[in-house]
């Protein structure tokens, strides 16, 4: 493809020698972007030591897991200010030592593959290329901080877009150090684009790929929740956002970043209402984090460390707290009905309360146990994870917050003096959190953060409701229960999951095993909770399964669940604290009518 020649023209100049004090990087997409490939270039400023030691981080932001990203690079060369090659040597994973013998600038050249779409790091392809630095472009320790500039060549038609402000042209961008670089993503391809306002600042929409979304409609949706940051911070972190999203052959996720998100979803997710709350209430979720995440962050992760994973008890608040508030801000803003709010919060209690994990591990422990996590059966009965827990126990805090100070304070002023008094590189500790709250109510927060955080807790959802005048309703309706969820294997029905003290699980039944017959008759998938219905509560039932491919029948003893979903009403006749107490957690007026309905 023919290359964009006056943007690289730009970059040669650049490159010639004009900026030695920055450290420069240009990447060529236009070889085999078919093959996801591509050819980076790195230029150092002088080096005055015996070695320069070159790094790609083994994680990125936002996902705190280490990944193969080492292993997308090939071709590394390292050459002088005067072309001559250096020896080097790889020395850890995301690390390369370049031996030299005498000060000189120092250039790195490496191929690059891309086509991790799904972890949001590298891609490239015929249509685009969305480039994280974490796994694009390598540092040094000795020059993190130095002012970076990154210029493209890209095909003929391609726009590019970065939360990082434009260079010389439009396909290049200046930070002032690595940091910046890192957690500013670019997205360059053909792409939709859209620019608007709301409170003063300036918003990008950038969408590659084609689907079932409405731009316009995205757009519309998104002024109203960025003209809600005032609900739970007194300023903003920025004054320019970039909303990236990437319709997919199946890829899906999201990933915040310093002054954008990246949001991925199938391309034709976008359309019914409830895939769309999906999006909209994942772009809130993303927008929070602009805030909480990278505003301010645990003091553990408050610098981060690119070459190895850093743990902190407080991820819950990171990850959960921003999950707790991300659609208040969509109701608040009018982008999400009470009615839809409400149900997805019968959904996350419903799932709260099924989830044996609960019983075993705290929010503080899951924070801890993040980067070494698995799904998986083992995680449901015996875990919890940041995203859910953090959820619950932070609407715990946000209740406490309300009930003590008679509704004059809630956890959004947790969360507004953690922006104002420790954002990065300070950072906050568990002791900060709680003497914060000390501050709001007068009370101590030692015994609450041991009960609900420090330990595993069964959150009483009736009373946490009760006080905004709600009640939930799980139904009057049973069904047999056995604790087993299915999936499919090659050879008959395979248990993805056997709940935890469940019948199955009392009765040996175990994950893995694969279903056969029920009383000696062959069961199916789409069969197998109709012929549970054949029986009740008590009866004794013959399942006969593959254990380690060992036909066995163990006798199962039925019991019985809840049927249906979760749903949350109004309790009769709310008093006026109750409705002053909703409006105060959730930002609406009372959303019920005299007969306990929504009000559409």
């Amino acid at each position: 493809m023919k290359a964009n020649n006056l943007a690289w023209l730009t970059a040669a100049t650049l490159f010639s020698g004009a900026a030695l004090a920055d450290v420069n990087y240009k990447i060529d997409l236009t070889q085999s972007p078919e093959h996801h490939l591509a050819n980076v270039e790195v230029v150092f400023p002088k080096a005055d030591s015996d070695s320069l030691t070159v790094n790609l981080p083994i994680w990125r932001t936002g996902k705190y897991t280490v990944l193969p990203i080492s292993d997308g690079i090939r071709k590394f060369t390292a050459k002088d200010s005067k072309g001559n090659e250096l020896p080097w040597q790889r020395t850890e994973t995301g690390e390369w030592q370049v031996k030299l013998s005498k000060p000189t600038q120092v250039s790195v050249s490496y191929q690059l593959y891309a086509n991790e779409l799904g972890s949001r790091t590298r891609h490239i392809s015929a249509t685009h290329a969305y480039l994280d630095a974490s796994a694009v472009f390598m540092y040094s320790p000795t020059f993190r901080n130095d002012d970076v500039n990154v210029e493209l060549e890209v095909p003929n038609g391609w726009r590019s877009f970065s939360g990082m402000d434009y260079g010389s042209n439009k396909h290049s961008f200046t930070a002032p150090n690595y940091d910046v670089l890192v957690d500013s993503p670019i997205e360059t391809g053909i792409n939709k684009h859209r620019e608007f306002t709301a409170d003063g600042r300036s918003y990008e929409l950038v969408v590659w790929g084609e689907g079932n979304y409405d731009v316009d409609q995205i757009v519309t949706d998104l002024k109203k929740i960025s003209s809600q940051a005032d609900r739970l911070w007194d300023g903003y972190p920025f004054k320019r956002y970039v909303y990236m999203v990437h319709a997919t052959s199946g890829a899906r996720g999201a990933t915040e970043h310093l002054n954008s998100t990246i949001i991925q979803l199938p391309r034709f997710m976008f359309r019914e209402r409830k895939d769309y709350l999906r999006f909209i209430s994942t772009a809130s979720h993303e927008f929070i984090h602009t805030w909480n995440v990278k505003a301010y962050r645990p003091e553990q992760i408050a610098t981060y460390n690119y070459q190895k994973e850093v743990v902190t008890p407080l991820l819950w608040l990171a990850e959960g707290s921003t999950s707790y508030f991300q659609n208040q801000l969509l109701l608040s803003g009018g982008v999400m009905k009470p009615k839809e709010f409400f149900a997805d919060l019968s959904k996350r209690i419903q799932g709260n309360e099924n989830k044996p994990g609960k019983e075993t591990q705290s929010a503080a422990s899951t924070s801890l146990g993040t980067w070494a996590s698995t799904g998986g059966d083992y995680a449901h009965n015996f875990s919890v994870n940041i995203y859910s827990e953090g959820y619950m126990v932070s609407m715990a805090l946000d209740h406490k917050i309300m009930e003590q100070t008679d509704l004059a304070k809630s956890y959004r002023d947790v969360q507004r003096e953690l922006y104002r008094n420790h954002k990065v590189p300070k950072g906050y500790t568990s002791e900060d959190v709680k003497g914060i709250a000390e501050q709001l109510t007068g009370k101590s927060y030692d015994t609450w953060w041991t009960k609900h955080i420090d330990s595993p807790v069964s959150l009483d959802f009736d009373a946490l409701l009760k006080h905004a005048g709600l009640k939930l309703d799980r139904g009057a309706k049973t069904e047999v229960y056995t604790g087993i969820k299915l999936g499919r294997g090659d050879n008959g029905l395979a248990l993805s999951r056997v709940q935890k003290d469940s019948p199955a699980w009392k009765a040996g039944i175990g994950a893995g095993d694969q279903l056969v017959a029920i009383n000696g008759l062959k069961v199916t998938g789409k069969g197998f909770q109709k012929r549970l219905d054949d029986f009740k509560a008590g009866d004794v039932v013959s399942v006969t399964l593959f254990q380690d491919d060992q036909l066995n029948t163990v006798k199962l003893k039925l019991a019985e669940k809840a049927k249906g979903k979760y749903s949350i009403k109004s309790v009769e006749k709310p008093t006026k604290h109750q409705k002053a107490f909703l409006k105060m957690w959730l930002g609406i007026e009372w959303p019920f009518d005299e007969n306990g309905k929504f009000i559409k």
